[in-house]
């Protein structure tokens, strides 16, 4: 237990350490980004930005941990966790979110550490910052939930909306910019961005593809179907919409009698993988010799792992028992 004072210390003063080095190199960014923006008056300077311009943009979007952007850039992670990110409605860079799960991680093994009894290997405090390292993109994947709950919940009166404009003699596109205006988020933000694509050159067809992609909703990918069949072949848009909210409506409907219907599968499948997390943690504290069995014999070892791919496996087909796709 020598050992634990100064781990402790070092892992604070490495964090705190982190921290201004972050810090510092967000402040230089943004004193580079004061300095262009109030011209300086030396040519020189001008030109020098100049020639490095595209490596300023991407230095000022970065986020200030170097370490981070490093393993962003390695594992080409961006572009993906970047629409992850903007599907969950967050203004992060991928580099920030896992600079979130690096603290994460060691946040959750100084915890650990710390609030074990030490009669229990330290050893497992690696798996409990391990465990804790994914607490950011649980965040992300929350929001992102909720946030497209809440756009398919508004997305039926949307397209009656855009079906209403249209029949008062509006441009499709135009029905498009109003629903700015009469929408909260993130509705209105959405399709705010897809009138601006659209009306800064961009066609209108790629528009609504995007917005699909940055929507991953059934709902919306029938929206966009609808349109471009519409725009190819032509018709009544108005009708189609309306008819597409009454759809829309009718799934919501059906899948809330679902949920109501399968809610005690899932409050037992909820339970049943609680329990066995429940009494691990009290046979820690209350008999921790007979838990040391699990992590210092090899039996043990392989007993705890089978236990646990077990355990998982059963949530998994409890899970799917009860999860019914609309």
């Amino acid at each position: 237990m020598g050992f634990l004072p100064l781990a402790i210390v070092v892992w604070l003063a490495a964090m705190s350490a982190w921290f201004l080095i972050s810090k510092y190199f967000k402040s230089s960014d943004a004193d580079k980004v004061k300095q262009r923006l109030m011209g300086g008056g030396k040519v020189r300077q001008k030109a020098k930005e100049a020639k490095a311009g595209e490596q300023s943009v991407i230095q000022i979007t970065q986020s200030g941990n170097k370490f981070a952007q490093l393993l962003v850039e390695k594992y080409q992670l961006g572009p993906k966790m970047q629409l992850f990110l903007e599907q969950a409605g967050l203004k992060w860079t991928p580099a920030r979110l896992v600079h979130f799960c690096i603290m994460s991680f060691g946040a959750g093994f100084v915890f650990a550490w710390v609030v074990m009894p030490a009669a229990i290997p330290h050893a497992l405090a690696f798996l409990v910052g391990l465990a804790a390292a994914p607490v950011p993109f649980g965040y992300v994947w929350w929001q992102r939930r909720g946030r497209l709950r809440k756009f398919e919940a508004i997305f039926p009166e949307t397209l009656e909306f855009i079906s209403r404009s249209m029949r008062a003699g509006h441009a499709f596109s135009v029905s498009l910019e109003m629903i700015h205006r009469e929408f909260a988020e993130p509705v209105s933000g959405e399709f705010r961005r897809t009138f601006e694509e659209a009306n800064l050159g961009l066609p209108i067809e790629v528009a609504l593809q995007s917005l699909a992609k940055r929507v991953p909703s059934l709902d919306v990918h029938f929206f966009v179907s609808a349109v471009l069949l519409q725009k190819r072949t032509g018709g009544n848009l108005a009708e189609i919409l309306d008819k597409l909210a009454y759809v829309i409506r009718e799934r919501f409907k059906l899948r809330g009698r679902i949920r109501a219907v399968s809610a005690h599968g899932r409050m037992t499948a909820t339970s049943l993988s609680c329990i066995p997390i429940a009494v691990a943690i009290l046979m820690f504290y209350t008999n921790p010799e007979y838990v040391k069995f699990f992590f210092e014999d090899d039996v043990g070892n392989i007993m705890m792992g089978v236990a646990i791919a077990l355990q998982l496996v059963g949530y998994v087909i409890m899970k799917k028992i009860v999860n019914i796709e609309v």
